[in-house]
């Protein structure tokens, strides 16, 4: 009777290890999402990728400028708009360096950062969300002063003080942002 119970349990313990097996051998996201135009230009110093999701078939696009930096690609800051089914989700600095901790408290208390911003020959200080010290997520006015400026500046914080990115937006196809992310500039 225990040899018979002891069985089960190695079988059951077998086949648990195997579902779990299995599951990391599970296909990752690329199986579902049909990329048809990954990295290409959208003008300018901009790309563009489109997937389509191929159970929900919804549209998601993203775009991506990297700064004007003498750093390799990897290491270059860069801003990323990501957009899904016509409408923009996500607008986010990525400055590929260590950020200070938050320096603001959001209304409901998430961890924030002020930032100085310069679209042209005008400049504004913001406040954007500060995610785990990898990115800051931007507002969707800063994401529309972006993409119809020349020239475009953010001023952040790291442990060694201010540091400054600077971008070259000029040149993107702002019909494709419109139909994407349904932002039109802000000048």
């Amino acid at each position: 009777m225990i040899r018979n119970i002891f069985n089960i349990l190695i079988l059951a313990l077998c086949v648990a290890l195997s579902i779990k097996a299995l599951a990391q051998n599970r296909p990752d996201d690329r199986d579902y999402d049909d990329r048809s135009n990954a990295g290409v230009s959208a003008g300018g110093n901009w790309t563009v990728d489109r997937s389509e999701d191929r159970m929900t078939a919804e549209k998601r696009t993203r775009f991506q400028l990297r700064a004007n930096d003498t750093r390799d690609g990897a290491d270059r800051a860069q801003v990323v708009l990501y957009c899904t089914d016509g409408k923009l989700k996500l607008a986010d600095f990525r400055p590929n360096l260590r950020l200070s901790r938050p320096n603001w408290a959001g209304f409901w208390g998430q961890p924030q950062m002020r930032v100085r911003v310069r679209a042209d020959n005008a400049h504004d200080d913001r406040t954007w969300n500060w995610v785990n010290g990898h990115f800051l997520a931007m507002d969707k006015t800063t994401a529309r002063r972006l993409i119809g400026a020349h020239l475009f500046r953010i001023e952040f914080r790291t442990p060694d003080g201010p540091r400054i990115a600077e971008f070259s937006p000029a040149g993107l196809d702002l019909k494709l942002v419109h139909d994407a992310c349904g932002l039109e500039p802000k000048r």
